[in-house]
């Protein structure tokens, strides 16, 4: 499995998996916050998760400028669900190097 289906897959049934999808030194961006690093990413993934609680659906995936972009439907309880959201992979060999999350 590529890493984008594992960090996919992760989020929605496996947190203690979810950061071994991501190298070292990785960054994800997500709500105007920088995580740097396993230990931050854990810790965004484990607040956003007691917040929220929602279904994924994969609309597109598209690549550009080194990046995988998939557009996913996430339905849920936060505000303004559902929303289509675009998630920016940067890769490096078979870990997310970067991710950024996007309206």
């Amino acid at each position: 499995m590529n890493p984008i289906d594992q960090y996919f897959a992760a989020d929605q049934s496996d947190p203690d998996a979810f950061t071994h999808c991501f190298t070292a030194n990785a960054v994800v961006k997500d709500e105007g916050h920088t995580y740097t690093g396993l230990a931050a990413i854990q810790l965004w993934k484990t607040e956003s998760s007691k917040k929220y609680t929602y279904t994924s659906e994969r609309l597109a995936v598209d690549e550009k400028d080194g990046k995988t972009i998939v557009t996913n439907r996430l339905t849920g309880n936060f505000p303004g669900s559902p929303v289509d959201l675009r998630f920016f992979f940067g890769l490096e060999g078979n870990k997310i190097a970067s991710l950024e999350i996007t309206l």
